[in-house]
């Protein structure tokens, strides 16, 4: 996989770059849970949420989730492009 790593080496970084995906995950997660939560629930007094909330916890995590998908496939079609164009480092070789 990677030049000039032994096998012990190669899986300290893959476990570190698990690591740190799983990481970039959990906050990213955190970060959603925590938007959809201030933006949709807004009513104390009882333990469970109302319909009006959860429909908007509903939407709000669907729209985010169409919304991350969508740059993903945008970032794809960006890289494939500037790899044949020949604009990333590793290209052409």
């Amino acid at each position: 996989m990677n030049v000039g790593l032994n096998a012990q080496e190669q899986r300290e970084l893959e476990s570190r770059m698990e690591k740190k995906q799983m990481k970039e995950f959990m906050t990213t997660y955190q970060n959603l849970v925590q938007r959809c939560f201030d933006d949709c629930v807004n009513d104390f007094t009882t333990k469970s949420l109302h319909q009006r909330e959860e429909g908007c916890v509903l939407r709000c995590v669907d729209k985010a989730m169409k919304g991350a998908e969508r740059l993903g496939q945008r970032f794809q079609e960006q890289n494939a492009q500037m790899m044949q164009s020949g604009q990333l480092p590793g290209a052409g070789r």
